[in-house]
């Protein structure tokens, strides 16, 4: 049953954050098999579900036109809306916006995020009684990326991304997002990345502390900020800003680029910190945001 008119259903859509990616083989299928821990951090595009006779989609928000450029049937939010349409067996419509504020081609899994964020969004909208489970496995047929992102909550992956298994807990810790404006494609990112192949690095004991985190992290890599430098070179100088601020534990790239992060133990930190960065170097996509703990449903 679908919520009445005037009734909207909004969600948050937060960035992935990939604090460490390691490539671990090539597999018969042309994918990579990978390990890595995925958080989320404080900063989002947002979905607006609202009831209508015919369903469409508004895009509104800084990068509204880099992804209008993509299509709109191609759109994640578009392709989720449908899947779980589909899966409920109705015809309810409904109007969709998103506000898009994270840049797209980021490295930051934000058409994976919107995608989760509007299954949830629909779910409530049209009442649905589909569980958590079978919601999963909606995700899971959108791209991969998008089962983590429907948990919203710190987690390792594995397999090409499909694979969810509970992250230790994690402590308080602040994270400064900078992209520099370089679109970055996964797929080339991924065909440049050279022959080595690293092994599953998995910590289970919860950090004690955002330092302890930090070093525990600085002992892992993203295996793809080779292959990402080699092609937008500006990620490097990102990486170099980073390293440099105050209070900065540890400065890497996020998934496949070209967004960079650094990672602070205080808010106070990464705010001065991100301020910074935004006035030395205007033109670069700056945001800071405390690291997101396990979702609330």
């Amino acid at each position: 049953m679908t919520r009445g008119e005037g009734i909207s259903v909004r969600r948050r859509a937060p960035a992935k954050v990939n604090l460490y990616l390691h490539v671990l083989n090539l597999r018969p299928d042309g994918y990579h098999d990978i390990d890595s821990l995925i958080v989320f951090a404080d900063v989002f595009d947002e979905i607006e579900a609202s009831p209508a006779a015919r369903p469409g989609l508004t895009l509104t928000g800084p990068f509204a036109r880099q992804l209008d450029a993509v299509g709109r049937d191609a759109n994640l939010v578009v392709l989720a809306a449908r899947a779980l349409a589909a899966l409920s067996g109705g015809d309810a419509g409904a109007s969709l916006v998103l506000r898009k504020n994270l840049p797209v081609a980021a490295g930051l899994g934000g058409g994976s995020s919107d995608a989760a964020a509007t299954l949830w969004a629909l779910r409530e909208l049209w009442d649905l009684d589909v569980s958590e489970s079978r919601l999963r496995a909606v995700a899971e047929g959108l791209g991969a990326d998008v089962p983590a992102c429907l948990s919203r909550s710190p987690v390792y992956v594995g397999g090409i991304g499909d694979i969810l298994d509970p992250a230790p807990a994690l402590p308080d810790a602040w994270l400064v997002l900078v992209n520099p404006g370089v679109p970055l494609a996964t797929e080339e990112v991924f065909r440049r990345h050279g022959p080595a192949r690293s092994a599953e690095a998995r910590f289970r004991d919860p950090p004690a502390d955002a330092v302890v985190m930090a070093d525990l992290l600085s002992r892992r890599s993203n295996d793809l900020e080779g292959a990402a430098v080699r092609l937008a070179p500006r990620v490097a100088d990102v990486i170099d800003a980073l390293r440099g601020l105050d209070g900065c534990l540890l400065a890497r790239m996020s998934g496949s680029g070209a967004t960079c992060f650094g990672l602070f133990a205080d808010a106070d930190a990464a705010k001065s910190a991100a301020a910074e960065v935004a006035a030395a170097r205007p033109a670069w996509w700056v945001r800071e945001g405390r690291m997101l703990g396990p979702a609330v449903r």
